[in-house]
């Protein structure tokens, strides 16, 4: 069963429209959470305001907000004030320009909802819209009233429907020079970068969420099963200590090392990994053993012609001399 709507309205573009009705995209609702009791009754215990001042704590009806401008000094915003200022919620999402998707920063993604018709008549112009923006690779950006306050939405063909990213605004996004305009301008050595996208490369493989278990969730349950049932429970075992390394290139080196046994072939092994020595095969060995054999006998038999050339040189002479 499909959770409740949090937002009904309608999807506008140009002069198509169409009801559509919004879902949040994620839960918290499986996460453990806790609440705080009175450790000796056990009672569940209850948060109030207290005025520092008196001591004394201060009902809902007498609470107000404050804009502090100084110490000690605020504006009073009554609920009449806000309502002043609060953007009129038109019930509708009007898709005010299309942008290439990779114009977005992630970091102006906020809060992520899936967008669906809201009834059988309103397929067929949902559709349109969608079909139109997946053809032209784009998404649509618009603006939409949740909680009181106005935020741009993002949206974006997402299987038969739309997936609608609340935006951030600027002034909500840091920009990243306060945090990298120090950084010294470094050459990267070749070896170190060659070890390096060696290890990416061993680790590379597809995106599955269901590889990242939740396991301090897991932890959780587990203890609050095993006090149910009165069980002991043991400590948590101890992180592994980081091995000590010397240099960068020894640490990559290692790293290496402990990814596996298994070695790249032919030129894309990286530079300072040593290849391990191959045994000659058994045929290529014989062979060799063959051509040191030959080698051996061949000067005792270079010897004997020599010997017998020799002697007939003496013959020979003999004969002359008889004659």
């Amino acid at each position: 069963m499909a959770p409740r709507s949090n937002w009904k309205g309608f999807l506008k573009l140009s002069l198509v429209s169409c009801p559509v009705q919004l879902f949040p995209a994620t839960s918290t609702k499986e996460k453990v959470a806790f609440h705080l009791l009175n450790r000796e009754t056990g009672n569940r215990l209850r948060r109030k305001l207290v005025d520092p001042e008196t001591d004394e704590a201060v009902e809902s009806a007498d609470q107000v907000r404050g804009y502090q401008v100084a110490k000690n000094e605020y504006i009073v915003l009554e609920e009449e004030d806000l309502d002043k200022v609060a953007v009129e919620s038109t019930h509708t999402i009007d898709i005010e320009r299309f942008v290439p998707r990779e114009q977005i920063d992630e970091l102006y993604l906020d809060t992520p909802y899936y967008l669906a018709p809201n009834g059988d008549m309103a397929e067929e112009a949902f559709g349109v819209i969608r079909e139109a923006m997946r053809q032209k690779n784009v998404v649509g950006l618009g603006r939409v009233v949740l909680y009181r306050r106005e935020r741009p939405v993002m949206l974006e063909p997402r299987g038969k429907g739309l997936v609608a990213f609340t935006l951030r605004y600027g002034y909500e996004v840091r920009a990243d020079e306060d945090y990298f305009e120090d950084l010294g301008d470094m050459k990267v050595p070749g070896e170190m970068l060659d070890l390096a996208t060696h290890i990416i490369d061993r680790k590379a493989g597809d995106f599955d969420p269901k590889l990242f278990e939740d396991r301090y969730q897991n932890g959780l349950l587990d203890l609050i099963k095993a006090k149910q049932a009165h069980r002991v429970i043991s400590d948590a075992p101890s992180a592994p200590r980081p091995t000590n390394v010397v240099t960068l290139m020894d640490a990559l080196r290692k790293s290496i090392a402990a990814e596996g046994k298994d070695e790249p072939k032919g030129k894309d092994k990286p530079e300072g990994v040593d290849k391990p020595a191959k045994a000659p095969p058994a045929k290529a060995e014989k062979a060799k053993r063959s051509t040191a054999e030959k080698a051996k006998a061949e000067p005792a038999k270079a010897k004997r012609p020599a010997a017998k050339g020799a002697a007939r040189s003496s013959g020979g002479a003999r004969l002359k001399k008889a004659s």
